[in-house]
């Protein structure tokens, strides 16, 4: 069997970590991109290289200091109107002279539609691997070889990816999966010029319209109402509870896959990773998968009336009781614009601890 040689190797790679820069239609850089400039920023200071970023659009200079605070120590920007609005040709030949001109050993680009519609092409092109949807990444400093955590078959397999023989080294992950570090304005960076390409021997795409929708965004919601099998599809219930906590409502797998919840409110590990403030965990088991996409919240608050439920080993406070009997009376208290307290809690549900499992608290904070 032969193996397919990537267009460049490891000893004609360099030793920088680049991270490709999605905008977002308000004008400011895509929060998953933020995520990866910070953890990019993390592995390069682990190894002693730089991280760079590599953004495209039209008159974006301004995002330089941006980029610059929150990691980049050098941003290789690419302007020109063709560019204002995301075209897999003309983007996806600019990126690709941009890697083969400066030949980064590593390349990550956020698991979004556009991003892995242009990570994909890229690797094709580079004759390279890509590890796609990735939960977590880490450097063996020693070769400089990317590892890539891989979850498969709904979370029960967790696989440890490398490339060992091909460069870039390239990796998609889901948003939310990293925390943003805070920027620091004091940070000083370059700023380099890379060409435009057009692509135009591959155009098939004419962009006759933007029009910006509404769109959900579960990774930056400070709290999360998610329910599980055991709320009977009654999602409307956690809307209402959900709107009145300034959140919104997240799903377990199986009412996504039995159609009561759209899928874009799946969360867990074939899901969205969220890291809200607070997670209400209610009527869900507490499968792995499914902890994977709450692991990082602050606060997690569990609703179950099955005393065994695993949700309550991983949760910071437990209620044993009916959900169709809590949300409604949570609910109603804070329509009435009530604190909830314990004793109208226990009124409206006769809600426990469970015996011997009082709330697993995964960080030594008082909450």
């Amino acid at each position: 069997m032969t193996m397919v040689h990537s267009r460049y190797g490891v000893e004609a790679a360099r030793p920088e970590i680049w991270v490709y820069l999605e905008r977002e239609p308000a004008g400011g850089l895509a929060a998953v991109s933020l995520e990866l400039l910070s953890k990019a920023r993390e592995l390069a200071d682990e190894a002693g290289w730089p991280a760079a970023g590599l953004l495209f659009g039209e008159a974006v200079e301004g995002l330089a200091e941006e980029a610059i605070a929150h990691g980049a120590d050098r941003l290789m920007i690419s302007q020109h109107p063709e560019l204002a609005t995301f075209r897999i040709e003309s983007y996806a030949a600019t990126a690709y002279a941009a890697l083969m001109a400066f030949r980064p050993s590593i390349f990550l680009v956020g698991a979004t539609p556009d991003g892995r519609d242009l990570a994909g092409r890229l690797a094709v092109r580079l004759r390279t691997g890509l590890n796609a949807d990735c939960s977590d990444l880490r450097l063996d400093l020693e070769r400089g070889v990317l590892i890539s955590e891989v979850s498969g078959f709904g979370g029960g397999v967790l696989a440890l990816i490398e490339m060992a023989h091909h460069r870039p080294q390239m990796a998609t992950v889901r948003p939310g999966v990293f925390t943003v570090t805070p920027a620091d304005p004091t940070r000083r960076g370059e700023v380099v010029p890379v060409d435009y390409q057009p692509g135009t021997e591959s155009w098939r795409t004419t962009v006759v319209e933007h029009m910006i929708g509404e769109r959900l965004d579960l990774t930056q919601t400070p709290i999360l109402v998610a329910g599980g099998r055991g709320i009977d599809g009654q999602f409307a219930m956690l809307q209402e509870l959900a709107d009145l906590l300034g959140g919104d409502v997240g799903a377990t797998r199986p009412p996504v896959d039995e159609g009561f919840i759209e899928r874009e409110r799946q969360i867990g590990q074939t899901g969205i990773v969220c890291r809200p403030k607070v997670a209400i965990a209610c009527g869900i088991s507490g499968a792995f998968h499914f902890l994977v996409g709450i692991q990082e919240a602050e606060i997690v608050i569990a609703i179950n009336s099955d005393p065994n439920a695993p949700i309550f080993d991983s949760a910071d406070y437990c209620v044993l009781a009916d959900v169709h009997q809590i949300v409604p009376a949570l609910t109603a208290i804070l329509r009435a614009g009530a604190r909830p307290g314990k004793q109208t809690l226990v009124a409206a549900g006769d809600p426990q601890v469970p015996a011997g499992r009082e709330g697993k608290r995964r960080r030594g904070d008082d909450v």
